[in-house]
């Protein structure tokens, strides 16, 4: 039994930088967009198109900020309110982008108060 799939490109395998670097657009996503450009062709389902996504995305981040205090992914569920927005919104996408920052800098910041912690516990007492 072999465990080279040969429908599997692996390195040294000819085509393999190639295939790396081919732009891949998948079925769901040209989907969605040619059925955006369809819904902005029509003024007035666009205008209910972006009602309902303001409506989806502000109610989304709403929740999250409700669930902030409490323990729990409220801060995420936040953001991802946000990136609903952004889908719509410059303004909301440049929020949520300063956002992620944000929370990336706070994971970092409380992983090395973790290690920092967990060395001193580790440490040998004198």
């Amino acid at each position: 039994m072999s465990t080279h799939d040969p429908r599997i490109l692996q390195p040294g395998d000819a085509g393999y930088e190639a295939a790396g670097a081919a732009t891949r657009i998948t079925k769901p996503r040209s989907a969605a967009a040619s059925a955006r450009e369809a819904i902005r062709r029509r003024p007035k389902l666009d205008r209910a198109y972006r009602t309902g996504v303001k409506v989806v995305g502000g109610t989304t981040v709403g929740l999250g900020v409700v669930l902030m205090p409490l323990p729990g992914p409220g801060t995420l569920i936040a953001l991802g309110g946000l990136a609903i927005l952004g889908t719509e919104s410059e303004r909301a996408k440049k929020l949520n982008r300063q956002g992620v920052d944000l929370a990336t800098r706070a994971a970092a910041t409380a992983k090395a108060a973790r290690e920092k912690r967990a060395a001193r516990k580790d440490a040998p007492q004198a």
